[in-house]
């Protein structure tokens, strides 16, 4: 989730209005999000139910690439652009990455400005930044079995202690693995680790 939060400055100034990032989507969940929409624009759109409506989410799911809102070949039967625009989210970009492997996970970012269009370098810096985040999110963690031992009962409730004596290790020992495992997956706390490995299947 770090690796996440880490961009958020940057693409806030690419980005004013907000943004959304979505990676390695599956079923129909993300493994991992930020939603900086603004909360007023996520409760319209979640209570009218636009997503099925929303002509950037078509293109998303059926292209791979960076383009502006206002070049989406999609209708907009729905008016959600124009709806977004109320909002202050006038001028979009949408960037859409597939895996590679046949994984068939999507990640994707959204992106606005209510003051000007995103010109081609900001939209190259877009498609970039959330192929950097894809790539990054899908590589194969290397936690050992200790650690994915430790952080598995960390994740159950288990105090260091009671962890170090059902592993018959040191209390040292078992910071040392929930910190590498916590480093590895770019997490800030043992329990955004264990939340973070659960999410990716590790747990």
């Amino acid at each position: 989730m770090s690796l996440l939060f880490g961009h958020e400055a940057q693409l806030y100034s690419v980005a004013p209005a907000g943004f959304y990032i979505g990676l390695r989507v599956g079923f129909s969940f993300p493994s991992e999000e930020l939603n900086r929409l603004p909360e007023d624009w996520v409760r319209h759109y979640t209570l009218h139910g636009l997503v099925v409506h929303d002509p950037v989410m078509k293109w998303v799911y059926s292209t791979d690439g960076v383009i502006r809102w206002s070049e989406i070949d999609q209708e907009d039967g729905g008016g959600v652009l124009k709806q977004a625009a109320e909002f202050g989210l006038k001028h979009g970009a949408v960037v859409s990455v597939l895996a590679t492997g046949g994984t068939g996970r999507r990640s994707y970012g959204n992106f606005a400005r209510s003051d000007r269009p995103f010109s081609d370098g900001e939209l190259e810096l877009l498609r970039e930044t959330v192929l950097h985040l894809h790539q990054a999110s899908g590589q194969q963690l290397s936690l050992t079995e200790a650690e994915i031992e430790a952080l598995g009962m960390q994740s159950q409730g288990l105090r260091l202690k009671q962890i170090a004596a059902e592993l018959n290790i040191s209390i040292s020992a078992v910071k040392a693995r929930l910190s590498n495992a916590k480093r590895k997956l770019g997490a800030q706390t043992p329990s955004q680790a264990a939340s973070i490995a659960k999410s990716r299947g590790i747990l």
